[in-house]
Formats: structure tokens, sequence, C-alpha cells
């Protein structure tokens, strides 16, 4: 039996109810649901009372009908003695493993990986393609090959330069390469349509490398007043019905009140973190056993921008929250 048919076979079988009596008896549903087939699963063998295995059994003494294929999907083989209720092994993608940063889902490479033991990977292989030269600007290429339990097979590329990569990740352009076309070949295999956080170039993918724009309302030109002159002798001299010569005259002044001042905006950028920092940041979660791109994301989730975006003041208590980690 060819690997399409195993699986066509095995997509058939999710479909089917399995019930198990109070003393352990087996029954399958058919496609049709009219009937209920008997499944015996031991040590010894596993039979089924349908025709297709009967026809199938004699000359392949391991053929598994798709009666039998539900049965074995809907619980482990080392539970079946003490199993009550039945329900679908189907596999599940664990929200743990999906970030949403800034309205936008990526699932870790850890997640689909998960995902794809739980629905089968037998295999999964990594090739160099080509290796980061300076000629070449230090970018590696990946191919990755993952193959289920039905024999099928995804492959996919990845890429890594130090354009395309976190600071944090320059120096292992190999692995990056090798984690992005895995991640790609695997999420192929799971039908998975979100991007893993690994392929991003940087977290500016997401959030975007630009600084939001400062916003100037505009305000209404403010109303002029007239200064009052405290000279005695010019009060005097302009008092009414007086006549004041033209070189004694004291002009107009115009004055502004605090009130009329438009809100100054202090352009003087805040300081952002050092290179001493990012190195404390590195050592320390080197130390802890933290992952870059656990670290990545627990600034983006904690500060709302990368690494090294942060400012020198939230450098210095993110530093300190690594050194109280246990």
């Amino acid at each position: 039996m060819t690997a399409k048919e195993i699986q066509k076979r095995n997509a058939k079988a999710n479909q089917l109810k399995v019930i198990q009596t109070e003393n352990g008896q087996l029954f399958v549903e058919s496609s049709q649901g009219k009937i209920y087939y008997s499944v015996s699963i031991n040590d010894e063998e596993k039979c089924c009372t349908c025709g297709d295995f009967a026809r199938n059994n004699k000359n392949d003494p391991t053929f598994k009908c798709k009666h039998i294929l539900a049965v074995e999907n809907s619980i482990q083989d080392d539970e079946i003695e003490s199993a009550k209720f039945l329900e679908k092994n189907t596999p599940r993608l664990n929200k743990d493993f999906i970030k949403n940063i800034k309205g936008k889902d990526f699932v870790l490479y850890a997640g689909v990986l998960d995902l794809a033991n739980q629905m089968g990977l037998q295999q999964l292989s990594v090739e160099i393609i080509q290796f980061p030269t300076n000629e070449n600007g230090n970018e590696a290429i990946c191919r990755a090959v993952a193959e289920n339990k039905y024999g099928c097979l995804y492959a996919d590329v990845g890429d890594a330069n130090p354009g395309n990569c976190a600071d944090l990740v320059k120096k292992h352009i190999i692995r990056m390469a090798s984690t992005r076309a895995k991640g790609r070949a695997l999420r192929d295999m799971c039908n998975v349509g979100m991007a893993c956080l690994e392929e991003l170039e940087s977290m500016d993918d997401v959030i975007g490398s630009k600084p939001p724009a400062v916003t100037r309302r505009k305000t209404e030109a403010p109303a002029k007043k007239m200064a009052t002159v405290t000279k005695l002798n010019v009060a005097e001299e302009q008092s009414e019905g007086s006549v004041v010569p033209d070189d004694k005259k004291v002009p107009n002044v115009p004055q502004v009140t605090t009130e009329d001042k438009p809100p100054e905006i202090s352009d003087t950028p805040k300081p952002v973190i050092s290179e001493a920092q990012k190195r404390a940041i590195h050592n320390l979660s080197r130390r802890r056993g933290i992952s870059i791109e656990a670290l990545n994301i627990s600034v983006m989730e904690d500060y709302g921008v990368p690494l090294e975006n942060l400012s020198a003041t939230d450098a210095s208590a993110f530093i300190r929250n690594l050194q109280q980690a246990a």
C-alpha cells in the first residue's frame, strides 16, 4: 500500500465514531453509519469483523483497516485496557507557543516542532547549501526536509545574514538559517499559516523601525494686549484733553501672557542602551539559560521595543530583573 493510500485511509478513520462498552469491547461505526464493526486489539493481534480486513489480512498480516486505525487514533497503545471514553487524539498547536506582537500572531519554532511530532514526524534533516563567506556577504542558506508518518516529504530553504538577523544572533548565522529552514518545512507539513517568530529579520518587521511622529497641536494666535507704560510724567502728559509732542509719545507694546504661549515640546532624545548594558544582558541571559529568542520576546512584552531600542533606564531595570531571576 502506497503512502498516499495510507494517508487517505487514515483520514477516513478520523471521521469514524468509536464506542467502548463497560466490559471493554470496542465497536467502530461504518462509513455510512448504519452498522458497527467489532475491533479487537491486544498484544498478539489486531483484527476487525469488516470485509476489508478479511480480504487483505490473508496476504498481509500487518494490514490495518480504517476501523482499527480509528481505535488507534482514539487512544494510546498503553492505555487501551484502562480507557472508558474514547476521544480522537487530535493534534493541536499549543497556544503557549503563539505570541501576539502589536496585533499580529507569530508561532515559535518549538511550537511547530511540537505539533509535527503530534502528527507523526518521522525525520527532519538539514543540509547547508551555502556557507557564509566574505564573498557572499556572510550569508548562509540551508535546506530542510521533513517526512511524516505516511512518507510524504516537505522541503523548504532558510537564509540568514548579518543584514536580516538581530544583533544578538549575528554570530550564529548558520544556526539561524537552519532554524528558519526547518520552521518553514514543518509549517508546510502541519498546515500552519502564521510565520515563525524566528523567520523575522528583527522586531522592526513587526512594530516598524520609524519612531512615531510627534504631532504638534496648532494654537490660535493669542490676542494682543496693550501694555501700560507706568511712567507718571508720560501718563499725565497723555491724560484726557492734553496734547503730547510726538517725540515724547510712548509706543504701544503688545504683551503676551503665559497662558497664550504654545506648549513647549522637548526634542532632547532619551539616552539609549549602551554597549556595556547590552553585554551585561547577553551574559546574564546566557547564565540563566535564556535563549536569544526568549530574551527578545521578553523585552518586547515588557517594554514594547526590541532590545537594541531600549532606553538606558529601561535597560538598567531589565538587568536588575535578570540579576534577581532564580
